[in-house]
């Protein structure tokens, strides 16, 4: 039986149609998933998920199996390693934003012990809104309500599947 799926699923990319069945909207606590969403959304930014699901594993291993630790110690050299590789998203901004939030991420983590008990503070109502702001004031780059609204449906705290999708309001 074929199920319905969210149109912008491309259902001849398999890794893509994995993606949507099996991660997306799967609420997780793990910070290094909640990390790796994270960097995911950032680097897709004006461009479409699916060139980042096809790059995903070469921008994992450019990116220290998406280790926030490690990535926060990035110099100029591993920055400029990153600007010359050619199998992931050469954007100095993003590749810039993404070690500078590391560090960001860290410290939300050391103060309410997991990312997801940090995004679950806020009011639901205001919820892209609120943390798109905070975020920002504590110094994130790279984040915009269009960025945090994607991420947490990635993440599962919003329901992003479309009504016609079998997984909608399921998970």
């Amino acid at each position: 039986m074929e199920r319905n799926r969210c149109s912008w699923v491309n259902l001849n990319n398999p890794q893509y149609v994995n993606y949507h069945d099996n991660e997306f909207g799967i609420l997780t606590d793990n910070n290094y998933k909640l990390w790796e969403y994270l960097v995911l959304e950032i680097m897709q930014a004006g461009l479409s998920f699916e060139c980042i699901l096809n790059k995903r594993e070469d921008i994992r291993k450019s990116f220290s199996n998406f280790d926030y630790y490690k990535i926060k110690n990035y110099n100029k050299d591993k920055l400029n390693e990153l600007l010359s590789n050619k199998n992931i998203i050469r954007n100095k901004l993003k590749i810039e934003a993404i070690i500078n939030n590391s560090q960001i991420f860290i410290n939300i983590i050391n103060e309410y012990s997991n990312f997801l008990n940090y995004l679950k503070q806020f009011n639901n109502a205001n919820l892209v809104s609120d943390i798109t702001k905070d975020l920002k004031r504590r110094g994130m780059k790279f984040i915009g309500p269009v960025i945090i609204k994607s991420y947490l449906e990635a993440i599962g705290l919003i329901d992003g599947h479309e009504k016609i999708c079998f997984l909608h309001k399921k998970l």
